[in-house]
């Protein structure tokens, strides 16, 4: 059955500082883990006000050293910006500081604008390989060494970090069926390519010493409260922010505004509408019945719940009512992890 796990920004919201998203997100995680979510990403974003997981790996040890048995990862890394051994060895020490519970999603967008992209890496050459090349390079940090190898990674060698694919287009689904690697699409933000994705994902799909068939997760918005109205209101904070983003004029995540939809021209709200269909929103029925359908389309092995909402306890509150409401289908979701 499908699993639920919680895809996190560590959003800053306006008044809010940081080190107050750390603290939420920490506390959210171990929400989390009570009840009952199998992992907790968080992911790489830089130069964006409202986004607080730009050391993404130094996030992720906040959060496996603030929980206990949930597993904790990116979701993802963007490798463009690192070199692959160094990737390597910061999970590698994730890995020996919490062994078992690392996840290490990739993605190859730059999770920023180019000019910050060029401040990460001072060098924005490359050639449409260089992401598959790095990713296999970063596999062989994680595999037993060999004598004759000069370079490794300490900590990483021999240690297993299950590697995940992540994407927005066909691309990522290509390299993941060819890799033999679980696959989760950004659906939450990007929907268009979803189910073209899944599909050659599973038709093309290679066994590898990782995985011996696809699995794959989809990014799935859940802004759930008592009422439909409350979690419209909710929603209204993501949407806000959102908009900001793509006129590049990026903020801090805003409270909830009454009438920010009725202000939006005919074009703003089908873009943010095409950009939010992979969403439930509402009372517990409607959130259970929206998640549902989306299941029976896709036919995912997990969710990945995101929840951009400005209020901590009710942002809560939304993974409580999604998770309270998912476990008391019948047939309760799978607890074995995707290797």
């Amino acid at each position: 059955m499908t699993a639920l796990s919680v895809l996190d920004l560590s959003p800053i919201v306006e008044g809010g500082s940081p080190a107050l998203s750390m603290r939420n997100s920490r506390d959210l995680a171990r929400r989390a883990e009570a009840l009952g979510y199998r992992r907790y990403w968080v992911a790489e974003h830089h130069n964006i006000p409202g986004i607080a997981s730009a050391a993404t790996a130094v996030v992720i040890g906040h959060i496996a050293g603030g929980t206990s048995t949930i597993r904790v990862g990116a979701g993802g890394i963007m490798l463009p910006n690192h070199a692959p051994l160094v990737i390597a060895e910061q999970f590698g020490t994730l890995d020996a500081l919490f062994p078992g519970r690392i996840d290490l999603g990739l993605g190859r967008a730059p999770g920023t604008d180019q000019r910050t992209a060029y401040a990460l890496r001072r060098n924005l050459h490359g050639d449409p390989d260089d992401f598959p090349r790095d990713v296999v390079e970063l596999q062989g940090y994680f595999r037993a060494p060999r004598e004759d190898e000069p370079v490794q990674a300490i900590p990483g060698r021999g240690q297993n970090v299950p590697i995940w694919i992540l994407g927005s287009s066909l691309y990522g689904a290509q390299l993941a069926a060819m890799l033999g690697l679980p696959y989760a699409f950004a659906s939450h933000f990007a929907p268009g390519a979803l189910l073209s994705a899944l599909d050659i994902y599973r038709r093309t799909f290679r066994p590898s010493e990782q995985l011996s068939e696809p699995y794959s997760m989809a990014g799935f918005n859940v802004f759930a409260a008592d009422t439909d109205d409350e979690a419209r209101r909710l929603r209204t904070s993501a949407r806000q922010s959102t908009l900001w983003l793509r006129q590049g004029r990026p903020r801090p995540l805003p409270p909830p505004d009454d009438a920010f939809e009725e202000g939006l021209s005919p074009l703003e709200r089908r873009m943010l509408d095409e950009q939010g269909a992979c969403s439930a929103v509402g009372s517990p029925a409607t959130v259970l019945r929206e998640m549902e359908a989306f299941v029976e389309r896709t036919g995912v092995d997990e969710l990945m719940v995101a929840a951009q909402i400005f209020d901590h306890d009710a942002r809560v509150r939304s993974f409580e009512i999604a998770m309270e409401v998912w476990s008391r289908r019948p047939g309760r979701p799978a607890t074995e992890t995707a290797r």
